[in-house]
């Protein structure tokens, strides 16, 4: 299955390894993550090289191509938040996750798109546990 993971990048990397734990499980299960390097350390700089309008079209097209988005939603994130709409409105099965400790938009606690699912986590294992039960349903 081809996943877009999405997560905050200029908003903010306290989630880091939270990202580097579902990215890892996507993979390990045999998934396409085309946004697999947003869980990497090294995604600042390696986007810094990327014109803003290549960012755009680029991750259009892969939302486009996706069969499904997880997005981790802890940290507040315009783009995230973009392409959680964008994948709603093309009618894809979107899951959004977040600490448990952490308050989340309204746009996304009170969407209730019938392809949304929300899923909030205390621990990583809790949230790659969450990732797994979403695409197995998908």
């Amino acid at each position: 299955m081809n996943v877009y993971f999405s997560c905050s990048i200029t908003g903010g990397r306290q989630d880091e390894a939270v990202y580097t734990a579902i990215v890892a499980a996507l993979l390990e299960r045999g998934h396409e993550v085309p946004t697999a390097i947003l869980a990497s350390p090294e995604v600042l700089d390696l986007e810094r090289v990327v014109s803003p309008r290549e960012v755009y079209h680029r991750d259009i097209a892969w939302v486009e191509g996706c069969d499904a988005l997880v997005a981790e939603v802890s940290t507040p994130s315009h783009g995230v938040g973009y392409e959680i709409a964008y994948a709603l409105t093309l009618g894809k099965p979107v899951l959004c996750c977040y600490r448990s400790d952490v308050r989340v938009s309204k746009m996304i606690t009170g969407n209730d798109h019938p392809c949304l699912t929300r899923a909030a986590y205390s621990t990583q294992a809790e949230a790659v546990a969450a990732v797994s039960a979403f695409l197995d349903e998908v």
